[in-house]
């Protein structure tokens, strides 16, 4: 069983990289471009649709590209050009929007403008920047700071692994590059980047998320060394690499302390992809590659939405350049 799992995940892994059969599109995405979280219930949420976006520029396959955005655009776009948080049931069950999932939207949208010739959708990624802009950012600690939501402006609560460099650079957000790079050297100074954090006069605090808990790195932050080893600037990259001395040990286990301590013995792929794009921006390619074949094999093994996404944007982000290069 282990051979078959083994062999399962390399065909996983080629296939990922050029959008072939039983990848993340074809097992997550339904033919009306809904992203469908089977292992969630069944529901949609706006970050699923943007990862599917990203990824159908990545495999150069315009007509899926167009059937996910189309759904999007129908079923979650607000009237203020952000996109609502959660679907379920055949119609919006929470309309709050999530920066991550604007952002990665609004980026897809220009790639794919330049990709597949379609000005269009360079024009509806820029307006949905320019609505990030406007409510999904706050003046903290005497910068301006992607914060997770509307919601989030008022006490300046942020999620690090929101913060894309390489959507900053394409989107045009440099004061916001610049306090996301700023916030994560502090947090960074401690140990991990928590899943969750506040901004205040005093710089960045770690803490639990919203709905109550203590500060860890968990399923979020596993996603902040991925988008900054992504990065064309050496800065993120090398504070990606400050990671990999703390994720080297144990690199699958998705919660841990801040110190690197691993808080369970659970493995997830999007903790291997994590890790391994820590070892990527250290310079360690070889575990860098080894790592991302275990997230490969894992994911065979135990399919999910959310290891399924990452372990190919992975791949786009740190391998291929699918997703543009420097």
């Amino acid at each position: 069983m282990r051979l078959l799992a083994l062999i399962a995940a390399v065909l996983a892994v080629a296939l990922s990289g050029c959008g072939g059969e039983d990848g993340f599109l074809d097992r997550y995405v339904d033919d009306d471009g809904r992203v469908v979280r089977h292992d969630e219930g069944g529901d949609t949420v706006s970050e699923g649709q943007a990862y599917a976006m990203l990824l159908a520029v990545a495999a150069d396959d315009r007509d899926r590209f167009a059937q996910v955005w189309d759904w999007t655009r129908t079923n979650l776009q607000r009237g203020d050009g952000l996109l609502a948080w959660r679907w379920a049931g055949g119609r919006v069950v929470d309309d709050g929007p999530a920066t991550d999932a604007d952002l990665d939207a609004a980026r897809a949208l220009v790639l794919a403008g330049d990709r597949f010739g379609e000005p269009r959708y360079t024009a509806e990624g820029r307006a949905i920047a320019r609505s990030i802009a406007a409510s999904e950012t706050a003046w903290a600690a005497d910068r301006t700071v992607l914060v997770a939501g509307p919601w989030a402006r008022e006490q300046a609560v942020v999620n690090p692994s929101y913060w894309s460099p390489r959507a900053f650079q394409q989107l045009g957000f440099d004061d916001v590059a610049a306090s996301s790079r700023r916030l994560t050297e502090r947090l960074l100074e401690s140990g991990l980047p928590p899943d969750w954090a506040r901004v205040d006069s005093s710089g960045v605090v770690a803490s639990g998320p919203p709905s109550g808990g203590e500060p860890g790195y968990s399923f979020d932050a596993v996603r902040l060394p991925v988008r900054l080893a992504e990065s064309c600037d050496r800065a993120d990259r090398e504070l990606a690499a400050r990671m990999w001395p703390r994720l080297q040990h144990s690199p699958g286990a998705v919660r841990r302390a801040l110190n690197g301590s691993p808080a369970s013995g659970d493995e997830h792929p999007a903790a291997l992809v994590g890790a391994a794009a820590a070892a990527h921006a250290a310079g360690d390619s070889k575990a860098s590659s080894k790592l991302l074949g275990r997230a490969a094999e894992l994911d065979a093994e135990h399919p999910t939405y959310y290891g399924a996404a990452w372990v190919e944007l992975g791949r786009a982000m740190l391998e291929t350049g699918t997703l543009g290069r420097c």
